[in-house]
């Protein structure tokens, strides 16, 4: 039996591009042919799509690296090379990706199909014949490929059901599971038989479904990470109503009414508007209840064991479900994307150097082979129309002073 995963760390490697090419027409008769080297292809992207077949994050727990194609280089007679392939990674329905580093939330990918941009490929580099003009009539350099973009993430998963039963270990919560699905629960005499959430799908007989999350059972003050606490509170999240079952056995440790209120109040405090979602609250375990509590429960009743009371229970929870579907908008897919500088931005260290950041002057940077007069040339000349230098003199940059421009580093004098 596979297990469950709910968090997963994920290395996202965009395919690097291919480098431009250096070349030369040659043909008989034909002394000057020019440049004709051909530019380099594109990586693939890293794609994460949620998939409704995936149910858990098991297949990252072991092999957590996913990376894209890499582009070819190019050739001479101007052919250039093939982009790398894109990787589609599937993910669960209801994945919310954070980065790794700063927790920030990135994308909450809770329908199928949402798509996110995980890592971008990177940028082919342009071959020589793309650097020819009239002031440069023979080019010998050609762009290199960019790297592709690589990061670190983690996934959590938040289970995405329609009702989630929620109350204490051992109310009974798997065994009522199993008898209304096809799901196949464990299921024994002592707490916290379910180390791990639970679906199934109840089918009606006019033909309506709803998913039903069988979330291991809470205790007091799981809200602040007693027991299970955190880790499966957050699967109740999502759900659009939530069954509340209460333990009617005489061996309950608290009265029905104690337990409702134990339960709602860990529920509000781990999410107050968890208390918002529609509920019913039900008593588990009726073919062992006391038949003369000291505090006797009016609500509904049911037995997993005897089937008593489970028509009702299912028919009451479908029209919760209804309603709560009826109710909500149309869902949208949540996408926060990091900002990344496209102007030019300087930043001075303590030390005293100057750093330069902004996409398009990173990429002059990256793609240009430095060791290659023409090609040092033509970066520096790339620099200075993006307006690096003049940024670098209103940062305060005087002569000598050191620059790092991605991986390239000089000394600043000024025009």
């Amino acid at each position: 039996m596979s297990a469950f995963v709910d968090e997963a760390q994920l290395n996202a490697k965009g395919g690097d591009g291919g480098a431009g090419a250096v070349a030369t027409r040659r043909e008989a008769h034909v002394p000057l042919g020019g440049p004709d080297g051909g530019d380099g292809g594109k990586g693939g992207d890293v794609w994460l799509v949620a998939d409704r077949n995936v149910a858990s994050l098991l297949a990252f727990r072991d092999h957590p690296h996913r990376k894209a194609g890499s582009g070819t280089h190019g050739q001479g007679k101007k052919r250039h090379g093939q982009s790398g392939a894109d990787l589609e990674v599937q993910v669960p329905e209801g994945t919310t990706v954070h980065d790794h580093e700063t927790g920030e939330i990135l994308a909450d990918l809770v329908n199928a199909g949402d798509r996110w941009l995980a890592a971008a490929g990177g940028r082919g580099g342009r071959g020589n014949a793309r650097f020819l003009s009239n002031k440069r009539r023979a080019p010998s350099f050609a762009e290199q490929g960019e790297a592709g973009e690589q990061r670190w993430l983690r996934l959590e998963l938040r289970l995405l059901a329609d009702v989630a039963l929620v109350g204490f270990p051992n109310v009974g919560k798997s065994t009522l599971i199993s008898r209304i699905s096809a799901a196949k629960p464990k299921i024994a005499d002592y707490p916290f038989t379910t180390l791990e959430p639970n679906l199934g799908v109840v089918r009606m007989d006019e033909g309506d479904e709803f998913v039903v999350a069988d979330i291991p059972g809470l205790i007091e003050g799981a809200s602040e990470g007693r027991g299970l606490g955190h880790r499966f509170l957050r699967h109740v999240e999502r759900a659009r109503a939530l069954a509340i079952l209460v333990d009617l056995a005489p061996t309950a440790e608290n009265t029905p009414a104690a337990q409702e209120a134990i339960l709602r109040r860990e529920l509000g405090a781990y999410r107050p508007d968890l208390l918002e979602r529609p509920t019913i609250v039900v008593g588990s375990r009726a073919d062992i209840a006391d038949p003369a509590p000291s505090e006797p429960w009016d609500g509904p009743t049911f037995s997993a064991v005897t089937g008593d009371g489970l028509a009702t229970l299912v028919g009451r929870l479908a029209e919760l479900v209804r309603a709560a579907r009826q109710a909500e908008p149309e869902p949208e897919p949540f996408v926060v994307h990091r900002p990344r500088p496209e102007g030019v931005v300087v930043e001075r260290l303590d030390s005293g150097a100057f750093v330069v950041r902004g996409r398009a002057v990173e990429r002059a940077v990256a793609l240009s082979d430095m060791t290659d007069l023409q090609a040092l040339a033509y970066a520096q000349q790339r620099l200075r129309s993006l307006g690096v230098d003049k940024a670098l003199a209103r940062a305060g940059a005087d002569e000598g002073d050191v620059v790092h421009i991605g991986d390239f580093t000089f000394d600043y004098v000024p025009d």
